[in-house]
């Protein structure tokens, strides 16, 4: 009872030392994976890098000891941490400190929906998001994911546009304007130390390596360089004005959001009190309001793009003063220090008096030492509305990944699993992790596999790797410093690398060309909607749920006749011939209100065709269910055919379906005398009776004859039946 709700009780049941060594050198293992990336996939979540150790920090052992999985690496994901930016663009800055709250109240729903999906042990819910989807989703999210580091790799500075593919061209464009190529080389060196250590197969974590190599050569080389000027230090009378008309509209955005909002309350206000005219007149003066504000942003937008687009040369003047002139206005290429210098520009008014110019390339910069202080998430209730969907989403999703990876170390390891344990555990992660400044998580594929490859035995793994998380955030914080972005954003398109999968799209159509078509629609979907990520999720989860649905309500409904392996098959499928005077229809599916009247339409089309027919028998050995549709209309089915002279019999019931038969009293009408075991019983019974004083000299139930002539010199693969469900009561029969 104990290690039902404290699963990692089990494991010191055969606990020694040396499996304590083997989980200790997993888990700093881990940890020298985790550090780097976890720093990464925080700023793909759009908060500042040191949150993704904080995300490191609780949660990793919080989920070992409650989930059921001994190997599985929590922590920050590329996946989850998009999503997490994708979810929370909207609400405020990407880095501010009310983007950083709903980040954490964001953890807290996640961890809530997952925790009580677990506790209800509804764990099948997971099986909404089928494999096509799934794979669509994820390989259009490894290009998006990918994409968004392109920036930081050329060392471009753009607004994000309102499409994702948008801001991809606008990307490129900036790029091929001006491209920071110290920032470029950085990345492509991590790159390069990535690639050779993974084909050396060294013990050497890549990730590590390239993270360490590049902050050296970054502090040795001084690869940062950031000069705060006054503005008269430009000499630029454009880049002037330009700063200061983009000053006067950020400046003027705070006032007319301030105006806005009481705008608002005053139309609340008003709909209480009844005054229709007063609340049209708010109505009124927020929408001109909101038009003025986003004319001020585009405005803004205009500027920055202008300001960013500036190139200058530095110029140092006998006396010491710096000033910068525009590279337009030189002459010669070689004019000034050799560096190309940019005005660095945010959201934010720039102060004339500390203009930021930088000439070098971008780093972490200060990362805070020390560790997180434990504090409860604001909880902004008119927030939760839009957050809750997609946590919902993120936390099925977060989930998937955690299990299909768990599932597989379990497969090598004999480890039992338990799903829904599993849920618990990634939700009380998130949910402690929350309170420690860490926003979404779940179980990295990645890393897993490094803790299983490095031979973790138990949980105590991850308990190893928190503590080294632990140690870098007092310790070794300032050594992070000079570490260069264009490396994270190597170190994240080389993770996000291993989620493409082309083969899946191939692998979905072969097994069903609709599963192909719902697996590209949802990658094309995906990556045309992004930054809205949950919407080509949602459309995937729309057509699966109607194709399974339009399978459901026109189930296959056919006539058998004996093939060469002396058993029933598909007449039509196999070329078979169908015998005139007896019909034996195979319904394969469930009898529900949804297709009933589509068995009703068959078996009237089947006694159209059949000008003959004598006797029909159903085999309901692939109905396994009935409901009160079903049940009354194949009672109106048996009613119909008995009075158009034909007889009707069922063979092969399963016990459900008897059950309900017995219940509604609809055995009684159709006779337990016309009930079998199976066809050969059933066709013993009535052929004879059937074919007596007919024409009919082969008989295709009985013998293999084919449709056309030759057919029986072709290769017939018979499809092999279903096991046929026989009622454990075994009905009378006529012999």
């Amino acid at each position: 009872m104990l290690t039902k709700f404290f699963p990692f009780l089990d494991w010191f049941k055969d606990f020694t030392p040396k499996r304590l060594k083997m989980d200790a050198t997993a888990g700093l293992t881990v940890a020298l994976v985790l550090i780097p990336q976890s720093m990464a996939y925080a700023q793909l979540a759009g908060l500042p890098a040191y949150y993704g150790l904080y995300a490191s920090l609780l949660p990793p052992v919080v989920a070992a000891l409650f989930g059921s999985s001994r190997q599985l690496a929590t922590g920050p994901v590329a996946i989850v941490s998009l999503m997490t930016a994708a979810t929370l663009e909207p609400l405020a800055s990407s880095g501010s400190p009310g983007y950083i709250a709903y980040a954490l109240l964001l953890a807290i729903l996640v961890g809530g929906i997952q925790l009580i999906i677990g506790t209800l042990r509804l764990g099948v819910v997971i099986n909404l998001l089928s494999h096509p989807v799934v794979n669509g989703f994820t390989n259009a999210a490894a290009i998006i994911i990918a994409t968004t580091q392109l920036p930081k790799l050329f060392g471009v500075y753009i607004d994000k546009a309102d499409y994702h593919y948008e801001t991809v061209i606008q990307v490129i464009r900036a790029a091929g304007y001006y491209t920071h190529w110290p920032t470029f080389l950085m990345g492509v060196i991590a790159f390069a130390i990535m690639i050779i250590l993974k084909r050396l197969h060294s013990r050497i974590p890549g990730v590590l390596a390239a993270v360490v190599v590049t902050t050296v050569m970054s502090w040795a080389f001084q690869f940062e360089q950031n000069i705060t000027v006054h503005l008269e230090a430009i000499k630029d009378s454009n880049i002037n004005l330009l700063i200061n008309d983009f000053n006067d509209t950020q400046n003027a955005i705070p006032l007319l959001e301030k105006k806005r909002t009481l705008a608002t309350l005053q139309q609340s206000q008003f709909k209480k009190q009844g005054d229709t005219i007063a609340m049209l007149d708010a109505k009124r003066d927020k929408d001109v309001l909101n038009i003025q504000i986003d004319q001020l942003k585009y405005r803004a937008l205009l500027n920055r793009r202008e300001i960013r687009r500036q190139l200058f040369s530095r110029i140092i003047s006998p006396k010491g003063t710096l000033s910068f002139i525009n590279q337009k206005d030189v002459e010669s290429p070689d004019f000034g220090d050799g560096r190309t210098w940019r005005i660095k520009i945010g959201d934010r008014p720039i102060d004339p008096e500390g203009v930021v110019i930088s000439g070098g390339g971008s780093v972490v910069g200060m990362i805070p030492k020390g560790l997180p202080s434990i504090t409860r998430p604001m909880v902004d209730f008119n927030a939760i509305p839009h957050l809750f969907f997609s946590a919902a989403i993120i936390a099925l999703l977060g989930f998937m990944e955690a299990i299909s990876v768990a599932k597989a170390m379990a497969a090598k390891t004999g480890q039992r699993l338990d799903p829904n344990q599993e849920l618990i555990g990634q939700g009380l992660s998130n949910i402690t992790g929350a309170f420690t400044g860490s926003y979404p998580v779940s179980g990295s594929f990645s890393r897993s596999a490094v803790n299983l490859q490095a031979g973790a035995v138990t949980g105590m793994s991850s308990f190893f790797t928190s503590l080294a998380v632990f140690i870098a955030l007092l310790f070794f914080t300032p050594l992070l410093y000079h570490l260069p972005q264009s490396v994270l954003a190597a170190v994240i398109m080389m993770a996000v690398v291993g989620l493409l999968n082309i083969h899946g799209f191939i692998h979905a159509w072969r097994a069903q060309p609709h599963d192909g078509v719902i697996s590209v629609i949802t990658f094309v979907a995906t990556l045309a909607f992004a930054p809205d990520l949950d919407k080509g999720i949602i459309l995937g989860v729309g057509l699966s749920l109607g194709v399974f649905l339009y399978k459901s309500m026109r189930p296959r409904v056919i006539s058998l006749s004996l093939s060469p392996d002396k058993r029933h098959h598909d007449a039509l499928g196999h070329g078979l011939k169908e015998c005139r005077y007896i019909d034996v229809v195979r319904f394969d599916g469930p009898l529900f209100f949804a297709n009933s009247s589509y068995m009703e339409d068959q078996i009237a089309m089947h006694r159209q065709n059949k000008p003959h027919l004598k006797h029909i028998i159903l085999v309901a050995r692939g109905i396994n269910d009935m409901d009160a549709s079903g049940q009354e209309t194949l009672s109106l089915v048996v009613d119909r055919v008995r009075s158009a002279g034909i007889d009707i019999s069922l063979c092969g019931v399963t016990q459900p379906v008897m059950a309900v038969l017995e219940r509604t009293h609809l055995l009684t009408k159709i006779g337990e005398d016309h009930i079998y075991p199976n066809i050969d019983i059933a066709l013993k019974a009535i052929h004879e009776k059937t074919h007596k004083g007919e024409d009919e000299e082969e008989c295709p139930l009985t013998r293999v004859v084919y449709r056309t002539v030759g057919i029986q010199d072709k290769k017939v693969k018979p499809i092999p039946d279903k096991p046929e469900g026989i009622a454990t009561k075994a009905p009378r029969h006529k012999q």
